[in-house]
């Protein structure tokens, strides 16, 4: 048996973070009655900075949870509503409306659905790493590394975000530390050469076959040192038992983690929506409107579920904002216009 609808809007927004408010403040702007659900990592990433120094308006920085809840507030204003939900599925309906579907089984439709749920950054789950996060330990250089300039930095990973992060921080950095728990790298040659050049010059020292296994410090004093595991085989954390592999500890004032993000898009799967390999996000993007339409009428995408390479707090609230301007044209133009006009007609062949 279907269940019934708890309610039915003209727009469903997945996700609250920058991109997702962004829309939502916009939406709400244009009378589109936008319903935003949480999610699991309410706020987003941005939630995870203790400081945001580089967004436009704020010259002596932001709490990210403050961001984040006076964006809240700027969209409740405007009549968005907020609600604590998380999307499982989302299909097209024959009537060219969205039904989504929630993880306790609650149904809604509506007129347009965006996806803004974001990505989130994978991590290690080694100790001290969540009680530190924004404290000293970080995924991502460019909003955080300013805040440690003159300490010794760790990188974790070995792919193209650890190379970007790594080269990044050297403008910040006493020394800049890549641990990689294998020989080579598995980011491509642009970036491999490029820590290289840094490497010779004396400003990034790269550790091979190393891994973390903690991070010390406090919420207090920050990051005071972390406990690496060394193995000239690699995988040294496979291999704790090994007499070859080393357990030592090294002073860095900073961590970054950067080993991936994965977009929060599973529920996305079997849509009809087009993912990339990584997950990612597929929408028509060009130069005009509609940018932010995927394949599926009706469902719109933002943010970093979409944008696997900036991921900026600024460029996800410039892309909702966008996603937010299409949809109002969609709806101008979409199911319940559609609707109208079907009635329109009838009415005048009763006539």
């Amino acid at each position: 048996m279907t269940k019934e609808p708890v309610e039915h809007r003209r727009l469903i927004i997945a996700g609250t973070g920058i991109a997702g408010l962004s829309a939502a403040i916009y939406a709400g702007r244009s009378n589109n009655d936008p319903l935003v659900l949480e999610g699991d990592e309410p706020g987003g990433q941005l939630t995870l900075t203790t400081d945001v120094a580089n967004y436009p308006g704020f010259p002596d920085g932001i709490g990210g949870t403050e961001l984040i809840q006076r964006m809240k507030d700027q969209a409740t204003q405007f009549g968005a509503t907020l609600d604590h939900g998380i999307v499982a599925d989302v299909q097209r309906q024959d009537d060219g409306t969205i039904r989504v579907e929630l993880s306790n089984g609650d149904v809604y439709t509506a007129d347009a659905f965006l996806a803004a749920s974001g990505a989130s950054a994978r991590l290690l789950d080694v100790p001290g790493e969540d009680e530190l996060m924004g404290y000293g330990v970080s995924t991502c250089a460019t909003c955080d590394g300013a805040f440690f300039r003159g300490e010794d930095m760790l990188v974790v990973g070995g792919g193209d975000a650890a190379m970007e992060e790594a080269s990044f921080l050297t403008k910040f950095a006493e020394t800049v530390y890549i641990a990689h728990r294998r020989e080579n790298f598995r980011a491509e040659d642009y970036w491999v050469d490029r820590v290289q050049d840094h490497a010779d010059n004396g400003d990034i020292e790269i550790m091979r076959n190393t891994e973390l296994l903690e991070v010390h410090g406090s919420e207090e004093e920050g990051v005071d040192h972390v406990t690496l595991a060394r193995n000239d085989e690699g995988y040294p954390t496979e291999k704790l038992d090994d007499p070859e592999t080393e357990q030592f500890d090294h002073d860095v004032g900073a961590v970054f983690v950067a080993i991936g993000h994965t977009p929060n898009t599973d529920y996305l799967q079997d849509t009809g929506v087009e993912l990339d390999e990584a997950g990612y996000i597929d929408i028509q993007g060009g130069d005009g409107g509609g940018q932010t339409k995927t394949g599926v009428e009706g469902i719109f995408a933002a943010g970093d579920v979409v944008d696997h390479h900036y991921q900026q707090a600024i460029t996800a609230g410039g892309m909702g904002t966008k996603a937010a301007l299409d949809i109002d044209d969609y709806l101008e133009e979409g199911p319940e216009a559609e609707a109208t006009a079907a009635g329109t007609q009838a009415a005048e062949g009763d006539d």
